[in-house]
């Protein structure tokens, strides 16, 4: 803020909407009779900084001109009524913080070769990740429905698709009679079953 009074104060953008104005509700209030009571908002987006006039009464300038809407820019002069305010930067900066997650123990390896969930010492291990490597029982994996089709195992530490390890499922094949059967009646083979008994 360049104007006289203000000094110099610095407002850093929070993301998404500040609001700015005289009134006690907007995020930066601006204590001066010429801006209006919710005078304007500054958006942040991921091209940069979008001001918008809240239809104030003494009007939004950039650089002398009166906007309604406007991206601001480095080193251009805002001013909110008789308030001036220098755009210093107009970069969005978002840091996302890195979350260390603690790892649990590697997983105990029992006798028959089958091993325990590092997270439930009583649960086997049904499942692993390809991606990390973890290891998982059934109440570890998060389980995402499909409407139409099979559920998806998902590793709760990098989500992605887990595998189902120490149980081989056997297919059974069936005959063509058996598939004949469920798509056509056979008269010969109900007469041959009701004889038999």
């Amino acid at each position: 803020m360049k104007s006289d009074g203000h000094g110099d104060r610095v407002i850093e953008l929070v993301l998404v909407v500040n609001r700015f104005g005289r009134g006690p509700e907007n995020h930066f209030q601006i204590e001066d009779s010429t801006v209006s009571a919710r005078h304007c908002e500054i958006t942040l987006t991921s091209e940069g900084p979008v001001l918008r006039d809240c239809d104030s009464t003494n009007g939004t300038f950039i650089n002398g001109h009166r906007v309604s809407e406007a991206k601001l820019s480095n080193g251009q002069t805002l001013r909110l009524g008789d308030v001036e305010l220098l755009v210093e930067s107009a970069e969005v900066t978002i840091a996302i913080p890195k979350i260390d997650l603690s790892r649990p123990m590697p997983p105990v390896v029992l006798a028959d070769g089958s091993m325990l969930c590092p997270r439930h010492p009583s649960a086997r291990a049904t499942y692993q990740c390809p991606n990390c490597r973890e290891v998982l029982c059934d109440a570890c994996v998060h389980v995402l429905g499909r409407r139409g089709g099979t559920a998806r195992k998902l590793c709760p530490l990098c989500s992605h698709e887990c595998v189902r390890i120490g149980v081989e499922e056997k297919k059974v094949k069936k005959s063509f009679l058996s598939r004949l059967r469920r798509t056509v009646k056979l008269p010969f083979l109900s007469h041959s079953k009701s004889k038999k008994a």
